[in-house]
C-alpha cells in the first residue's frame, strides 16, 4: 500500500500497470479496497472514475479526508471483504473495477507506535483496525504449539518450534524490540546477514492477528459478486501466500483448472467461468525497484469479469472467529 500523510510524494507500487489493467472509462464506478494514503484512488479519480475507497484502519480514513474532498472520493471505513454489503447500503449494486493492494501499508510499517515493524521499537500491537486481539495478546496467551503453527503457516518459518519455545519462555512480551531480540537469539543472527531472522515471525503474527488471508479470500469473492460483465479486477500482492490465493482463485474462476479423469469427476456444468483467462502476472521493473525497494516482492494479477453468476462459495460459509 501507499504511505499516509502525503500521497503526492509517493507513487503506489505498479501504478501504471494497475491503471492499464483497470482500463478506466470516465464515469465508471470503481472500488479501491485498500485506500492507504490514497495513491491508487487519486489516480483513478483523475481518470474520471467515481471512486469508493475502503480501509479498516481509522488512521487512513481520518488522514484521507482532505484528499477525499479534493478528488471526490467516497471514503468508507471497513474491511474490503464487506464491499458488496457496504456499497449496497449506498445504493450501488455493481462496479466496473476493483483494485486490492494486499498486506501492511507503508504508513503502518513506518510508525513505531503501530508495532508492525522491528526497525524501531514500539508496542506489540499490529492491529490494522486498532481493535481486537493484539500481537502481545496472542503471544502472551496462546499455547506454544499454536504459536509454532502460526509461524510455520503464515511466516513459512522452518524452525517455528524453536522460535515458539523461546517466545513462551520469554513471556510477557510487550515491545517489538523484545520480540525481535528473542527471535534473533533463538535463530542466531549475524550483523552481516542479508535478511533479519525476525522478518518471518513478524509477518506471520501480523497475518494471524489481522486474519489477512481469510480477508483476501472473502474480498476476492466480494469483488466477483460486485463486478459487472466486462468489469476489471486488479490485485497487487507482496508475498507468496497472498499471491497463491489470488492465482488459485483466478485459475478456478476462469475454468483453467485441470479437467476430470477416471480418478476425479468432471467439473459441474454449472461452474461457468466468472472471469476470462487472467492476464500474465506483472512484476516491477528495475526503474521502479530503484525508486522504491519495497516494491521488490510485488506481483500484479488481473482479469476481466464474464457475465456468469458469482459462485459465492466462500461467502456462504459462516465467519471465522
Amino acid at each position: 500500500m501507499t504511505p499516509a500523510a502525503d500521497p503526492g510524494r509517493h507513487i503506489p507500487v505498479l501504478l501504471d500497470e494497475v491503471l492499464h489493467a483497470l482500463a478506466i472509462n470516465p464515469g465508471e464506478r470503481h472500488v479501491d479496497g485498500t485506500f492507504g494514503a490514497g495513491g491508487y484512488s487519486a489516480a483513478m479519480a483523475e481518470r474520471g472514475a467515481q471512486v469508493f475507497a475502503f480501509d479498516r484502519d481509522p488512521d487512513a480514513i481520518r488522514e484521507g479526508q482532505a484528499l477525499s474532498h479534493e478528488r471526490g472520493i467516497e471514503l468508507i471505513e471497513g474491511e474490503f471483504s464487506r464491499m458488496e454489503e457496504l456499497l449496497a447500503d449506498r445504493g450501488v449494486a455493481s462496479v466496473s473495477g476493483v483494485t486490492l493492494d494486499i498486506g501492511v501499508s507503508s504508513m503502518q510499517l513506518d510508525r513505531a507506535e503501530r508495532g508492525f515493524s522491528f526497525q524501531a521499537d514500539g508496542p506489540l500491537a499490529m492491529t490494522m483496525s486498532r481493535t481486537g486481539m493484539s500481537a502481545a495478546d496472542f503471544l502472551n496467551t496462546a499455547p506454544e504449539q499454536e504459536i509454532a503453527d502460526v509461524l510455520y503457516r503464515y511466516g513459512e518459518e522452518p524452525r517455528s518450534r524453536r522460535v515458539a519455545k523461546a517466545i513462551v519462555e520469554a513471556r510477557p512480551l510487550e515491545r517489538t524490540g523484545q520480540l525481535a531480540a528473542v527471535v534473533r537469539r533463538a535463530l542466531g543472527h549475524k550483523p552481516h546477514d542479508k535478511k533479519d531472522p525476525a522478518t518471518r515471525t513478524f509477518q506471520a503474527i501480523r497475518i494471524h492477528v489481522n486474519r489477512e488471508l481469510e480477508e483476501l479470500e472473502r474480498g476476492l469473492e466480494a469483488a466477483e459478486a460486485l463486478l459487472e460483465e466486462g468489469g476489471r479486477l486488479a490485485v497487487v500482492t507482496f508475498h507468496s501466500l497472498e499471491d497463491r490465493i489470488v492465482k488459485q482463485f483466478l485459475r478456478q474462476r476462469s475454468g483453467n483448472e485441470a479437467g476430470g479423469s477416471r480418478h476425479m469427476p468432471e467439473r459441474q456444468a454449472s461452474d461457468i467461468p466468472t472471469f476470462e483467462r487472467p492476464a500474465k502476472a506483472v512484476r516491477p521493473g528495475q526503474a521502479e525497484l530503484t525508486r522504491n525497494p519495497r516494491a521488490r516482492s510485488a506481483t500484479l494479477r488481473s482479469a476481466v469479469r464474464t457475465g456468469a453468476p458469482a459462485r459465492r462459495s466462500h461467502a456462504s460459509r459462516s465467519d471465522r472467529s
